[in-house]
Order: C-alpha cells, then structure tokens, then sequence
C-alpha cells in the first residue's frame, strides 16, 4: 500500500534543515478521477512534477525531506485545514470553514474546484463528508509529521529552517508572452524567514546564472505563513522553480536540463549551510 506522505533522510548533526514538497504527488485515486470532468492529463497541470527528485539529494546530507503521494488537485495541504469554497458543495458547510480566503474565491481551496484557472475539477457537487474525510485522513497527519520535524530540529539545534519546494509554469496562462524568472523566492516580505538566509539563498542562485525574483508573484502560501516563526528561532522560505527549467510542461518529461538544475540546487543548499542565523557549524561540515 502507497504510503500517503512518506519522508526520507535521518537527521545529522549538520544542520536543522527540514525541506518538504507539499505538491509533486501524483497518485491521483481512480474514485477522484471517475469523479473528474478532466483527464488525468489535464489534471497534472496544478502538479509540481518531479520536485520530490529534485530535492531527493538532501537525505544524502542529513536532512529529511517530507512529500505528498495525493496530487493537489485531490488535496491541498499548502491551505488552511477548512478553506473550504462553497459552489464546491451541495450541503452546507460547518461553521468554522472558511469560505471567503481569496484562494477559495479563486477556486484553490483545500478541495481545488479548479486547476489552470478555469478548468472545473468535478462533474457534480460534492459531500461535505468526503472533503472532512480527506481532511481527517491526509491533511490533518501530514502536517502532524510536518510540525513534528520541524520541533524535533529545535531540539536538537534551538532552531529550524524549513524550506518549502514548489514549482510554476513558466509564464502566466494568461499572459504567454510574459515569462517569470528561474526561481521565486518567497518570505512573505520578510516575516517568515530570516533576511539574511533569503539573501543567501538568492545570491548563491544568482551566481549560477539564474534569474531570482523575491515574493512576486509567489510570497508564499498557508505553509510559509503558519510554520515562519523567525522570532522564535523557526524559518521557512518557499522556492518557487521554473518548470521550464527542467520538464517539458506539456508532456510531462524530464528535459535535459533536469540533472543541471538539481546540481545547482545542491550548490545552493549547501550554500545556506554556514549561513543560517545563530548556528555555529565548521564550514567543512557543509561541505
């Protein structure tokens, strides 16, 4: 049986580093397909393909990284637990959904009623109690083990970094000709994550030649915002990867460019090693 969020790497002494890829699933269950207007195909298009492998290197250093098996399309668990849009629903929601986030109006609640910006996931309402059941089985453990991560990285070195790995389309549907950097680096305007680590982590990219936009358009999202305690010693940064990179965004393939850009993640996180606020680490450890 797949498990639904497995995480790999042991913790070293090297650093409290916790990375996690809440959107590269793609085991997409044949009762939400059945239940789709869309292929599986189309339904990719929200998927952050192969981030998983991109950052596959960092158990190989110690870290562990967190990912889910269920697409975002099933489940999205970058939301709050209850972001819940109620044209998605024929029952009434509880009291305590929130129904009014400017992601449930745009249609990516933590059930998606859309992928692409407009394509409409379902072909009839859905159960309240299908949406409350994927929030108690998948949603509400994963970010159990998140957090447990996270406080056992305090533990050990009185602070934590986690660092949140998505991917984007290489240019806005909307606008085609317009095309978005190499990386979005997002701290939600410096209140998730030290100055210094988002500094860090763009100048160590940008001198591999990348272009590295911060917190537009992506400043961050529920992940970012809820775990980035930078006052309490507990960081978080998203990073925001052109797929364009590395895929070929219509197939889904690898491209060429795939073992490039993962060296060149590699560089980069052993790059914020010695930079990461109030720990003291020989710099051969990173090495």
């Amino acid at each position: 049986m797949l498990r639904p969020f497995p995480w790999c790497g042991r913790r070293s002494s090297k650093f409290p580093s916790v990375f996690n890829s809440p959107h590269s699933g793609r085991n997409y269950p044949s009762t939400f397909l059945a239940a789709s207007r869309l292929d599986a195909h189309t339904l990719r298009r929200s998927e952050d393909a192969f981030v998983e492998e991109l950052f596959g290197f960092v158990a190989d250093l110690g870290a562990p990284l967190l990912h889910a098996h269920f697409p975002r399309a099933y489940l999205d668990v970058n939301r709050e637990p209850y972001e819940l849009d109620p044209i998605l629903f024929r029952d009434g929601l509880p009291h305590y959904a929130n129904t009014q986030s400017v992601r449930v109006v745009g249609g990516l609640g933590t059930i998606a009623r859309i992928v692409s910006e407009s394509d409409e996931i379902y072909r009839e309402p859905l159960s309240v109690e299908a949406a409350l059941e994927r929030i108690s089985r998948l949603y509400t453990p994963y970010h159990e083990t998140l957090a447990a991560l996270l406080l056992e990285a305090k533990r050990e070195f009185g602070l934590a970094v986690l660092i949140d790995c998505h991917s984007m389309p290489s240019s806005p549907t909307a606008d085609r000709a317009r095309g978005r950097p190499d990386f979005v680096l997002g701290d939600r305007f410096g209140t998730s994550c030290s100055a210094e680590l988002t500094r860090l982590a763009a100048s160590t990219l940008e001198a591999q030649g990348y272009a590295v936009a911060l917190n537009k358009p992506y400043a961050g999202g529920y992940i970012t915002e809820h775990y980035g305690r930078p006052h309490k010693a507990q960081h978080v940064l998203q990073i925001e990867i052109n797929r364009a990179l590395y895929m070929n965004e219509t197939s889904f393939a690898k491209s060429q460019g795939f073992d490039r850009l993962r060296e060149g993640l590699q560089t980069m996180v052993r790059g914020l090693i010695p930079g990461i606020p109030g720990l003291a680490i020989p710099r051969a450890a990173a090495e």
